[in-house]
């Protein structure tokens, strides 16, 4: 990131700063963070050892792989955060046939619609601390939930934002 030196963008993406930024523990963050190494969703970077996503190959596993291993089915209709078509990402750009909205569920959201289980409990409280991380999972959903058409919109919009 421009501006920052080394030790900033160390401790900016440690285990314990992307915990509590993300909401998951900091076990779990370690492990995600070793099992996407191995995987080669994320690469250390040389010179300072920063966690980077592999953008070529996270793109790939999003568009043809999330939906099987992250199923979703919507469900009952509740009060939650927007995401899929109806998040501001996408809003105005995807339109449904009289389907209501989906929503991550969530007590403090503001719309109304069928619950969706997001990919991790946290989502809700990650979303609303950061704007870009909400943008970013809501075209996942998009990619995960949708149709043929929704998934290429979603898909090619993710891609601006990993580039």
């Amino acid at each position: 990131m421009p501006g920052l030196d080394d030790d900033q963008l160390l401790s900016r993406y440690s285990v314990r700063a992307l915990a509590e930024e993300t909401g998951i523990s900091k076990s779990q963050v370690s492990l995600a963070l070793q099992r996407c190494l191995e995987v080669g969703l994320v690469r250390k970077e040389r010179s300072t050892g920063v966690p980077r996503a592999n953008v070529r190959a996270l793109l790939k596993f999003i568009v043809h792989g999330v939906r099987y291993v992250f199923p979703a089915k919507p469900g009952e209709i509740t009060r939650g955060i927007a995401t899929t078509f109806a998040a501001p990402v996408l809003e105005g750009q995807l339109y449904s046939a009289g389907e209501l909205p989906m929503v991550w569920p969530d007590a403090r959201g503001n719309s109304k619609g069928q619950a969706i289980e997001p990919l991790f409990k946290s989502v809700p409280f990650a979303v609303r601390r950061d704007p870009e991380l909400y943008a970013m999972l809501a075209l996942v959903d998009a990619i995960r939930l949708g149709h043929p058409r929704e998934s290429k919109v979603a898909a090619e919009r993710l891609a601006e934002y990993l580039e």
